[in-house]
């Protein structure tokens, strides 16, 4: 059976050379991706007509075996490089994991002629600097209308679910696995030394990782709160704890398959849904400890 491909992932009918005026905005835009501890675990390769997206396995979270955190991360900035590339009215044409021999090299992307970039396209490119991980409270008000329906099409879009938990019951089960395995990772001497690694002081100069003002000093548990993840670790370098309720909404990015190429996919789509939601000023906060 062949599998059905996304319209940027079939073959390019006249490539285009890269324009060598426009690499550094690519891949610049492209590295604004969210990350495992933003540990942007990823490498590019330019050459005159394609752009190679590598995985960066040093950069690769020891607690990550499979590298499922690290090829999602690496999707999501895949996808900010389509969308840098549709902003100069080029098509990205994407072949996803294309040499079996080169295990590190995620994705091989040409370009090609395409059309205008589309008002949504030009809205996701504007919310880019403001697009972050929401670690803290949330505000009472409500999703502005029409977003959920708008990021379930975008996943859609992109060979993924996102799946609202909507029954109370399926919201405590979700609780629940992670009431088990936040803790549990907390308590894992080797996932605490990963989170040293990439939490940064807040004196800190550096470009990657998770900076003190991005995280609180003690983990929200309040009643309809997902457990977060404990980047502090009892160092007080994190912010105070602030009021606020629970999120408006709670959701699951869900693929077909579970493989690399679903995890690149599902990395694609996530970034996707931030930046849409990013247009109307909307963040999520991500738990990825289950998987």
């Amino acid at each position: 059976m062949n599998e059905t491909r996304a319209p940027w992932e079939t073959a390019a009918p006249s490539p285009v050379p890269i324009p060598a005026d426009q690499v550094e905005y690519l891949l610049s835009t492209a590295a604004r991706a969210p990350s495992i501890h933003n540990s942007q675990p990823w490498r590019f390769r330019v050459r005159p007509h394609t752009i190679e997206l590598l995985a960066d396995p040093t950069r690769k979270v020891r607690v990550d075996a499979a590298g499922r955190e690290m090829l999602l991360s690496c999707g999501a900035a895949l996808f900010g490089l389509r969308l840098a590339i549709r902003s100069l009215g080029y098509r990205p044409i994407v072949q996803l994991l294309p040499d079996r021999s080169q295990l590190r090299l995620v994705a091989r992307v040409r370009l090609t002629g395409g059309s205008p970039v589309t008002d949504i396209e030009r809205m996701m490119l504007e919310a880019l600097p403001h697009r972050h991980t929401h670690r803290g409270a949330f505000s009472p008000e409500p999703l502005p209308p029409g977003l959920l329906v708008a990021l379930q099409h975008d996943a859609v879009a992109e060979r993924a679910t996102l799946a609202i938990v909507q029954r109370p019951i399926d919201y405590e089960r979700l609780a629940d696995l992670l009431s088990v395995t936040a803790p549990r990772q907390d308590l894992d001497p080797v996932a605490r030394a990963e989170i040293a690694r990439w939490s940064r002081e807040p004196a800190s100069t550096a470009r990657d990782g998770i900076p003190a003002r991005a995280f609180y000093a003690r983990p929200a548990v309040e009643a309809g709160r997902l457990r977060q993840r404990d980047f502090d670790l009892g160092r007080g370098i994190g912010r105070d704890k602030a009021g606020g309720g629970p999120p408006a909404a709670t959701a699951v990015l869900l693929t077909l398959g579970d493989g690399r190429a679903d995890w690149i996919r599902a990395g694609q789509a996530l970034q996707r849904l931030l930046l849409r939601a990013a247009t109307v000023w909307v963040s999520a906060s991500l738990f990825t400890q289950p998987l």
